[in-house]
């Protein structure tokens, strides 16, 4: 069960799946008045849990008025606007991978490490970045997903293997960057 907290009415999902959200989903359209369909907004998911940049998320969905759903599993202190909404999702392996990957489609943004959540994500047609301003593309996710295995295997060995490089500047300035630009890329995806 996933529990949104926000600070203005939700619904349920009519997609599969646990949690809320606003409309009738991120990049789905509905039939306005007179035939006329209107086209969901980009929205931007956050793999909130050890996210080093959800502060220059909110910035970047400030600047383009984008709802932010911050998923997680555990309570996180985020700023109370209408725009950005926390979903706290049930403890365990995966649970808000799930509920982003059940949601993210074309014209949305993911910000995740999580290398299988990217690859989910990219094949429902959504963008997704590392915290670094790394952007996953169909092209470059293959071979992440293999390397993730073969640490996946070395570490079941027994044999240590190194983490990411510690987190710097020039790693926000670049995700900033890449941000803005996957940003206007699902925009344009989802226009009809």
């Amino acid at each position: 069960m996933a529990v949104a907290i926000g600070f203005a009415p939700t619904r349920p999902s009519p997609r599969k799946g646990r949690g809320f959200f606003y409309g009738p989903g991120p990049g789905l359209s509905w039939e306005g008045g007179l035939g006329h369909k209107a086209v969901m907004p980009t929205t931007l998911y956050i793999d909130a849990d050890a996210c080093p940049v959800k502060e220059e998320v909110f910035r970047v969905a400030r600047r383009y008025g984008l709802k932010v759903f911050v998923v997680s599993n555990t309570w996180i202190n985020i700023p109370r606007e209408s725009l950005i909404e926390q979903v706290v999702v049930d403890a365990g392996p995966d649970i808000a991978d799930d509920w982003i990957a059940e949601r993210a489609g074309v014209g949305d943004v993911v910000i995740t490490q999580d290398i299988p959540l990217a690859d989910r994500c990219l094949k429902a047609g959504a963008q997704a970045l590392k915290s670094n301003g790394t952007a996953f593309t169909p092209d470059s996710i293959g071979s992440a997903l293999a390397g993730r295995m073969v640490g996946e295997h070395l570490r079941s060995m027994g044999m240590a293997t190194s983490g990411p490089p510690p987190f710097s500047h020039a790693d926000r300035s670049r995700f900033l960057q890449a941000l803005d630009t996957a940003v206007v890329r699902a925009r344009k995806a989802a226009a009809p």
